[in-house]
């Protein structure tokens, strides 16, 4: 064979290879488009009904989703206090006895548990600035004997003294005996009185700390004058009080000598107001000697209060304040007490 003929031959085999990569091409090209389609289509958040990708994720059962579902709505658990006429704690009722409404629509309640059974956490807080401190051993021994007989098994206490500055002088313990003689221990100063930081403090310690399913207790002795808190007034604190859903109690030892002093009468007011929003009770007795049967009371109210729950029907995560309020139905002779509202979680 010649060398032109060779060199022809040559020719034709390098057009065949170029006509047939050629025809291929096409199909490389369209199959990598479909493939980045098909990705982009699954993983579209704003149309994740499109075609979706050849693996297909397991369905979730039915209960699984609807347990789901539960945990992310807003469970408002509402501690209630029920006395009688004559201020004893009413302990024989129902969740079908209460009505509760939110914002005036009607909410479906459901018990957290029996009367009373639900587990305690209790911060309890002794003002032990220079305006208190004549009485300081006694009611060191009173709220001694009260933890004794309130603090069940599976309940806590934490304690905190109320000074120039809030201190945790014991943290969250169960052992009874360690948080009296954590109480015990504290000694009177001649300190100013920050009195609405302490609580605050008190209140989101309790919310941080808390088991879950138990009623936060905030149990007070003081007489609620603040010349020292650099953080928080009576405003944030009745914010802070409902936001870490807190019980505020309070026990002024000062007695009624105190109408005749516009300051101390202002610091009642401020725990009166404190209690009363987080269905509480602010005490003054009219003696010292008055403070063990005052504790007995609150040992009384704690043994019978109720806790109720409801998912509420506005879903908002706004952070927005909701007013709540709960009555017996068919008893309008029974006083009832519970937190005037909450706010919504915020997203």
């Amino acid at each position: 064979m010649t060398i032109r003929s060779k060199s022809s031959l040559y020719c034709l085999v390098l057009i065949a290879i170029l006509a047939l990569m050629m025809s291929s091409l096409p199909f490389a090209v369209a199959g990598y488009t479909q493939r980045t389609g098909q990705i982009s289509q699954s993983q579209d958040p704003a149309n994740p009904k499109t075609t979706p990708s050849t693996t297909k994720s397991p369905q979730k059962p039915a209960e699984t989703q609807e347990e789901t579902f539960r945990i992310n709505s807003n469970l408002v658990a509402v501690p209630v206090s029920v006395t009688d006429g004559s201020g004893q704690p009413v302990s024989n009722l129902t969740v079908n006895d209460f009505l509760l409404d939110e914002e005036g629509k009607a909410q479906q309640l459901v018990s957290l548990g029996q009367p009373g059974k639900t587990p305690i956490e209790i911060a309890l807080l002794f003002d032990v600035s220079g305006s208190v401190n004549k009485r300081f051993e006694f009611e060191q021994q009173a709220a001694s004997r009260f933890l004794k007989q309130v603090l069940k098994s599976g309940d806590a206490s934490s304690v905190f003294s109320i000074g120039f500055t809030p201190k945790l002088v014991q943290s969250r313990e169960m052992n009874a005996d360690k948080v009296i003689s954590s109480v015990m221990s504290m000694a009177p100063t001649r300190d100013a009185t920050a009195f609405f930081d302490s609580v605050v403090e008190a209140a989101r310690y309790l919310s941080n700390t808390a088991a879950p399913g138990t009623r936060r207790v905030l149990i007070v002795i003081s007489d609620g004058e603040d010349n020292q808190s650099e953080n928080f007034r009576l405003t944030e604190a009745l914010r802070e009080l409902q936001r870490t859903d807190c019980v505020f109690y309070s026990i002024n030892p000062s007695g009624p000598s105190i109408r005749l002093n516009k300051i101390s009468m202002k610091g009642q007011e401020g725990m009166t107001s404190l209690a009363l929003v987080t269905g509480g009770a602010a005490f003054l007795p009219d003696k010292l000697e008055d403070l063990d049967a005052v504790f007995r009371q609150i040992t009384a109210e704690l043994q019978a209060q109720y806790l109720l729950g409801y998912y509420s029907s506005d879903e908002r995560t706004d952070g927005g304040y909701r007013r709540i309020n709960v009555r017996v139905a068919k008893r309008s002779d029974l006083r009832v007490r519970a937190r005037k509202g909450y706010y919504a979680p915020k997203a």
